[in-house]
């Protein structure tokens, strides 16, 4: 049957290794647990026509088995009134009837035979879903922990980097500080030169300058 062929190809399957070779975990193991539940769905309705034909097999063998009976007693009454050709002819039935629960009976133990198959794969399918449901939840519980634990690490990395970027903006500010303070140093240092340097020169002109007054005045006697 097609449907126990691929109830063997799901018992079969390495649902840790499937699941955690998929691109997308999560969307496999949720498609896998789906397959089985329909595939248990079918097992279980096909166990149940199973078990429905089994017993009509059994009532149509008992039928006929009890025909079989009823005939062969009909017989046996007919040969006690010395009527053979009676007896004859109930035997025929007797006979076919004979034949019919043979041919159900052999019906009966295939039918039996394939219900109990089918049970079997029904039962070994519900526990392999049972199975699956559970690998199912923890895979996809690691999986997103693992994307959890990925987005902390990439937020973390975030972080630092900011706040090294933060204290790289804070460094650059305190050297362009020094360099600002450092110039205006300079600037102040070198215009306090230039000044001394012109008082300097302003106090020899004014030097001079008396001196050349002072030439200029009539000598006392």
């Amino acid at each position: 049957m097609a449907l126990l062929e691929r109830v063997g190809t799901l018992l079969r399957a390495n649902i840790n290794d499937l699941i955690e070779k998929a691109e997308d975990p999560e969307k496999l193991a949720k498609q896998l647990v789906l397959d089985m539940e329909n595939q248990l769905l079918q097992v279980k309705t096909q166990v149940a026509i199973a078990i429905a034909d089994q017993h009509l097999l059994d009532k149509k063998l008992k039928e006929h088995q009890e025909a079989m009976q009823q005939w062969h007693r009909k017989a046996e009454l007919a040969v006690q009134k010395q009527n053979d050709d009676l007896a004859r002819a109930a035997l025929e039935r007797s006979l076919s009837h004979q034949q019919l629960a043979q041919g159900f009976a052999q019906q009966l133990d295939d039918q039996t035979a394939e219900a109990e198959t089918l049970r079997n794969a029904f039962s070994k399918l519900q526990q392999k879903l049972q199975e699956t449901q559970s690998t199912c939840e923890m895979l996809i519980a690691r999986n997103r922990r693992a994307r959890t634990i990925g987005k902390a690490n990439a937020a973390r990395t975030l972080a630092t980097t900011h706040q090294t970027a933060t204290a790289l903006n804070r460094l650059r500010s305190s050297v362009q500080l020094r360099e600002a303070t450092n110039t205006a140093n300079q600037i102040l240092e070198s215009e306090s030169l230039e000044d001394r340097l012109t008082a300097l020169e302003k106090e020899d002109q004014i030097t001079l300058l008396l001196e050349d007054l002072k030439n200029r005045q009539p000598r006392l006697t």
